[in-house]
């Protein structure tokens, strides 16, 4: 299992917010190239990154900072937020960015995401951010009607390399990834799952290996390496 450090970027800086909301950020590292060596570093094999205003704005918006985590470290790279036409998918991946997450769009404009993860194949995650068990756009500030698992079925087929499934109601809490969800979900789907919200400790990372499911392809962690709270060396070793 693929432990996927976050690094969150507002207004050019590393931030980390709690259940998505913009006006609760705490700034854990102005230097997000720095921050991505660091992880690097520390031994992890990919980094997790997403443009928080680019989320909620519909167009990359921390340009800059993107570039200076690509040239900080060789790690393959996940990129979220903002990211909503061809143009956008082209121009990241030929900047260097491996995977291109695809949120908002996988709802509004599902044919975009379908004609992308042909286009490259094994380089479209499509995120599925639920709140309240429903899937939520626009940097998390609209719910729909759609679970999870109806949104993830959308996709099975078109050649996405995972769906990234965040639990916004526990996103930045480090109460605990929603293992039972997660689970479901990649029981329900054929392709690979990824978790993401609310992980606070290596109990929780423990929680979703022993959740036995082979589609957990991995889990994304954010404020506990902030904070501390997990042993890097361990958790890697543990999910070899």
């Amino acid at each position: 299992m693929i432990i996927f450090p976050a690094i969150d970027l507002k207004d050019g800086v590393c931030v980390r917010l709690k259940k998505g909301v913009m006006e609760d950020a705490t700034v854990f590292n102005t230097d997000p190239g720095a921050q991505a060596k660091a992880f690097a570093d520390q031994g992890f094999q990919w980094l997790h990154c997403v443009d928080l205003n680019g989320a909620f704005a519909g167009h990359s918006a921390n340009v800059e900072a993107i570039k200076s985590i690509r040239a900080a470290t060789p790690c393959p790279i996940q990129l979220g937020g903002g990211i909503r036409d061809m143009a956008a998918v082209e121009g990241w991946l030929a900047a260097g960015i491996t995977r291109i997450i695809l949120g908002t769009a996988a709802l509004t404009n599902p044919q975009f995401v379908k004609d992308a993860a042909r286009a490259f194949p094994g380089r479209v995650v499509v995120g599925a951010d639920a709140k309240g068990g429903k899937i939520a756009t626009q940097g998390w500030a609209t719910v729909s009607e759609l679970t999870p698992v109806e949104l993830g079925k959308r996709f099975e087929d078109a050649g996405v390399a995972a769906i990234l499934f965040t639990d916004i109601d526990g996103d930045g809490l480090l109460k605990g990834v929603n293992v039972t969800a997660t689970a479901a979900l990649a029981r329900a789907l054929s392709i690979p799952v990824i978790a993401s919200g609310g992980v606070g400790s290596i109990a929780d990372i423990d929680a979703l290996l022993e959740a036995k499911e082979p589609n957990i392809e991995g889990v994304v962690v954010g404020r506990a390496l902030y904070d501390s709270r997990i042993d890097v060396a361990e958790a890697l070793r543990r999910t070899k």
